[in-house]
């Protein structure tokens, strides 16, 4: 009995973080460079450093970039990363873990590649990106339309508006039911990142007309809304030790006494009986 016992308390455990961060590791859009290094070169090992250096940082800060210099042109290398600005450190480490591996499988072999998951986003390429603009449109989803709902529209305008009109790299805003995001990676300047936001809800408005939903992702920044759905998105979260990671915490204590309450429960039962049968 108590072999089974641990054996579903280790199950539950293993669990617990798929269950937590199902909502920051669901895939968005992934792509890669066609060139390809060869195998064992300066690259290759550049590309190993880089993503190791991505996914130790990601403990401890939410955005970072490296540059890797090297002898030969065609072997320097660039790369980011960055997490969603509410989504606690240990969340962002688990985020940034998970789309480096997706990213090796999916650009196995390739000079370039960048990965974007709910949470968190990866980027690296021999030719520098750090700190340039880019507004070209790299997904876009759109919503079946409601027809013009004249209160949901209105309060769609007005949150998008309220989000290019506020400052920062990380934007959310919200009235009922109706919730909108922005973010910028963070290479861009205070005025870049206001350039790309305006671009991308001024397509969202355009492109997805009375949809339900939109997601416009540009090259170096995205907007997003919900209509109808449940408020999904939360301001910046700065606490190292809080969200999911205490939350995982929680559960995994309240797992480990209430299995232990119930072993000196049965224990105690087994004596009992033991006790009446002599």
């Amino acid at each position: 009995m108590a072999h089974l016992l641990l054996l579903l308390l280790f199950l539950s455990l293993s669990l617990l973080p798929l269950l937590s961060l199902s909502a920051t590791d669901t895939f968005v859009y992934g792509g890669c460079t066609q060139l390809r290094y060869s195998p064992n070169s300066g690259y290759e090992s550049n590309l190993n450093s880089l993503l190791t250096s991505l996914v130790n940082s990601a403990t401890y800060t939410s955005y970072n970039n490296y540059t890797f210099q090297a002898s030969t042109p065609q072997d320097a290398l660039y790369g980011l990363y960055q997490c969603r600005a509410d989504l606690s450190m240990p969340d962002c480490a688990t985020c940034i873990a998970r789309a480096v591996t997706q990213l090796g499988a999916l650009c196995s072999d390739t000079c370039g590649g960048a990965l974007q998951l709910e949470g968190c986003y990866v980027k690296y390429d021999n030719s520098t990106f750090l700190g340039v603009e880019d507004k070209t449109v790299v997904l876009k989803k759109c919503g079946p339309s409601v027809g013009y709902e004249v209160e949901a529209m209105a309060r769609r305008d007005a949150v998008l508006a309220a989000i290019v009109g506020s400052s920062g790299a990380y934007r959310v805003g919200g009235s009922g039911k109706v919730q909108g995001v922005a973010q910028c990676v963070g290479d861009l300047s205070g005025s870049e990142c206001q350039d790309c936001v305006a671009e991308a809800i001024g397509r969202l408005k355009s492109d997805c007309g009375t949809a339900d939903f939109g997601d416009m992702f540009l090259g170096k920044c995205y907007a997003r809304y919900s209509t109808h759905g449940p408020p999904v998105f939360s301001k910046a979260h700065h606490d190292k030790f809080g969200g999911d990671g205490e939350k995982t915490f929680a559960i995994i204590i309240g797992l480990l006494a209430g299995v232990a309450l119930l072993i000196i429960f049965l224990v105690f039962i087994r004596k009992i009986f033991q006790g009446s049968g002599k």
